[in-house]
């Protein structure tokens, strides 16, 4: 009985919450594929999630729908999806390799462009469902800050700085963070009575996302923490929107900064995670609420995109790099150089997934 309970168990924390979150981002993102392929003509003739043997499959008009064995990705396959592919001349106008180099471009970025734009749907209606977030209370006060010499102390609510209105600790700190070291006003509210200080932001040593020391400006005070400290914001669908399609870009700029931090070595490579490490993630998230599952749905939904589209032979960016090429040289890369390539691209690929399952695994038996 208890061997089915942690069964059941598995399933439940790490199994459903992982399938139910990759299923729809391999969805997404193959769709991306088959709606641009279909709105430019081009044939589909497979439309897959999951590689290898199929398990399910039904044909609907020309093109059958499949779900496989592989559950780590998916397909779609287009008519003439190789140049060398033989197509009958009838055929033609409806085969990927004779359409125009931007009809391909779009077919190929589609499935990356559907990613991130899903990431920004999911944010966006994060925002409009309420997220918790800290008000501008104060809960500490450091001796000798600017703060303390300002008489700022524990409990008070920061209203305002320099006639701006401040709603939450992360408008305060931004606030403080971008004034250069100037002069600021700030409205307080203390046992219900206002108050006006004004300090100067001072330089302070302290380390970014990824560890690295970094100096900004801070006034020497910490947030409150606890439920009185914290209130759900919500927005309404255009500002929500703003905010989704800011927090998605961010989440972009900060994919493509930590691939740079790996190869520059000032990120350790240990930190890149596989299959295990997101159903671990995938799990305690989905513990956590729907709004905590979409926001990891989101960010690996940009992930996703992003490194798709690198310009890595076997991946979308390698692709869009070869039609690149043709775009410029007026004619197509040579088939063997392309098979070259893509070889290359899967060693690469092959080497980089047998490294994050070591680091999952050196993961789970070092605790």
């Amino acid at each position: 009985m208890d061997s089915v309970m942690r069964v059941l168990e598995f399933l439940r924390y790490y199994v459903i919450p992982t399938s139910i979150l990759l299923g729809i981002l391999i969805f997404v993102h193959e769709f991306g594929h088959f709606i641009v392929a279909k709105l430019a003509g081009v044939r589909v003739l497979k439309f897959s999630l999951g590689f290898g043997p199929r398990i399910i499959g039904k044909k609907v008009g020309e093109t059958e729908y499949l779900i496989s064995a592989l559950p780590l990705g998916g397909y779609v396959k287009p008519l003439g999806e190789s140049p060398d592919e033989p197509v009958a001349e009838e055929d033609k106008p409806f085969s990927l390799s004779h359409q125009s180099v931007m009809k391909r471009f779009a077919i190929i970025a589609a499935g990356s462009f559907f990613n991130i734009m899903f990431a920004c749907l999911l944010f966006t209606v994060i925002f409009m469902l309420g997220t918790p977030m800290l008000i501008p209370k104060v809960g500490k006060v450091m001796d000798g800050s600017p703060a303390k010499t300002a008489g700022i102390r524990e409990g008070d609510i920061i209203l305002s700085i320099d006639g701006k209105p401040i709603d939450l600790w992360d408008e305060l700190s931004q606030a403080i963070e971008t004034s250069s070291g100037n002069t600021l006003t700030f409205v307080i509210k203390r046992d219900g009575v206002l108050q006006t200080v004004t300090l100067v932001p001072q330089i302070f040593p302290a380390k970014d996302i990824f560890g690295q020391e970094k100096k900004s400006y801070k006034i020497g005070i910490v947030a409150a923490t606890g439920k009185e400290s914290i209130r759900e914001k919500r927005y309404n669908p255009a500002r929500a929107f703003l905010k989704g399609t800011y927090q998605t870009w961010n989440i972009a700029k900060l994919t493509l900064l930590s691939i740079v931090k790996i190869i520059q070595r000032t990120l350790p490579a240990e930190t890149l995670g596989g299959p295990i490490r997101i159903a671990e993630i995938a799990g305690e998230f989905a513990e956590a609420g729907i709004i905590s599952f979409f926001s990891l749905m989101a960010v690996i939904s940009v992930n996703l995109g992003v490194l798709n589209l690198l310009p890595i032979p076997i991946l979308d960016g390698g692709h869009l790099f070869f039609l690149f090429l043709e775009a410029v040289k007026g004619r197509p890369i040579s088939i063997k150089k392309m098979e070259v390539a893509q070889q290359v691209g899967l060693a690469i690929l092959i080497m980089l997934m047998v490294f994050v399952f070591y680091n999952d695994i050196a993961r789970l038996i070092h605790g």
